[in-house]
């Protein structure tokens, strides 16, 4: 969670409980590392600290406990580990609980955590996951706040982030260039709700489709209609208006590419049919309560391997990737060369050779071919460090590739009454 110090500290302080707290920090979507920004984290941290000493720890089945149990004794070891290694690592390591007597016999006969505090220096020094009521806080001042994105983002990991801020552009800031799959904007960032913030993560956090989202039951189908998933869309959109401002932009390859395949009929018809079927930079408004605003965005993973031994297989890959608005990575050898210096320059600007593209950096595969060397790709592509790759194999002309399969899924839940109020609601009546 990124704090500024426009946000309320009141509220930041209730959310960041929650968020960190709540479940004893056993959710996946927990917050573990808070950064705020220098001018206010002494007064925020004073009050967090004030927050979690109220907090009531004990047998969860009493509606007056605030923190239950870990889920085990291997697993409350292991958080005791981590917390005295921070320790003897020299970082300030806090813990406090409301001493309560009734509480306080339980705490020795089951497997209970503190809720614990851990100020670091840096983003990197936190390199795991400690799945417990365990926060850790990295301070930040506002002209590092594009490197403080950037350092996040390279863990790898992005699966939830909040943002506490009343200013505008720091939310578009963080929105536009955090990497993960549920952002929350003023609000706790636990608790998503099936077909409200559809839920998922990016990178070593998930592969998708969110659970909850439309493109989930579609994954577990063996056989589908090929214009089931737009019209799914369709009637969502018929209830409410989808912004695809930014998909114009993305088409503009895709659109040279089509008028450079007028000589070749089958191939501008499977160019206009994948144009219809992509659903990359449309952003929707989700249903919700009042004084929040969820939307639901589809974007292109950045660059997708295509692997075909013939330009009809090529093409129908370079079609389907372009449709989206990714680019392409092509082996570097003759057959590819030659396709490449045929294509318009908005097209060659959307497509990389490697000659060795297993050891590029590629989100998605496309691959047409023989089975055999399709499992023979798949463990190869399984033995990479790093997240888990989308491998779809097809054979020689086949051309009922998933879209979907080549985008990137991201919730945005913004609770609109937290910065001023909800201007929507004054049109009501």
């Amino acid at each position: 969670m990124i704090v500024d110090s426009s946000a309320l500290t009141e509220q930041v302080v209730i959310d960041i409980v929650a968020s960190a707290f709540d479940s004893a920090g056993q959710r996946c979507s927990a917050l573990r590392l808070l950064c705020i920004q220098e001018d206010v984290a002494d007064h925020t941290l004073k009050m967090l600290r004030g927050a979690m000493a109220e907090c009531r720890m004990g047998n969860p089945e009493r509606l007056s406990t605030d923190i239950g149990p870990v889920i085990d004794a291997e697993a409350k070891a292991n958080i005791e580990r981590h917390i005295q290694a921070m320790r003897n690592k020299g970082f300030t390591v806090y813990q406090a609980v409301q001493e309560n007597p009734h509480d306080s016999k339980e705490w020795s006969s089951g497997t209970f955590i503190k809720p614990t505090l851990i100020e670091l220096d840096q983003v990197k020094d936190l390199d795991k996951e400690v799945f417990g009521p365990v926060l850790h806080v990295v301070r930040f001042t506002r002209n590092n706040l594009p490197q403080l994105i950037e350092q996040i983002n390279a863990s790898g990991y992005g699966l939830t982030l909040g943002v506490h801020t009343r200013i505008d552009e720091t939310i578009a800031q963080v929105t536009a260039n955090a990497r993960v799959g549920n952002l929350y904007v003023n609000r706790n960032m636990v608790g998503a709700v099936v077909g409200v913030q559809p839920f998922g993560g990016e990178g070593l956090s998930g592969t998708g489709p969110k659970a909850g989202g439309p493109l989930y039951l579609y994954r577990l189908l063996a056989h589908r209609p090929d214009g089931a998933l737009r019209l799914t869309f369709d009637r969502q959109d018929a209830e409410r208006p989808a912004d695809s401002t930014l998909r114009q932009a993305l088409l503009a390859p895709h659109q040279a590419l089509t008028g450079w395949a007028k000589e070749k009929p089958e191939l501008a018809a499977l160019c206009q049919h994948y144009a219809d079927l992509a659903q990359a930079g449309v952003v929707r408004l989700l249903p919700g309560p009042t004084g929040e605003r969820n939307t639901f965005s589809l974007l292109p993973r950045d660059q997708v391997l295509c692997l075909a031994d013939n330009e009809q297989d090529a093409l129908v890959q370079l079609a389907a990737v372009t449709s989206v608005g990714s680019k392409a990575l092509w082996q570097d050898d003759e057959l590819h060369r030659r396709l490449l210096t045929s294509l318009p320059d908005a097209v060659k600007a959307r497509i990389t050779l490697a000659r060795d593209p297993l050891a590029a950096e590629f989100d998605a595969v496309i691959y047409h071919g023989d089975a055999d060397q399709l499992r023979t790709l798949c463990e190869q592509i399984a033995a990479r460090e790093g997240a888990i790759v989308s491998v779809q194999g097809f054979a020689r002309g086949e051309t009922n590739l998933l879209l979907e399969r080549l985008l990137i899924e991201r919730s945005l839940s913004v609770n609109t009454a937290a910065a001023g109020g909800n201007a929507s609601l004054m049109t009501i009546g």
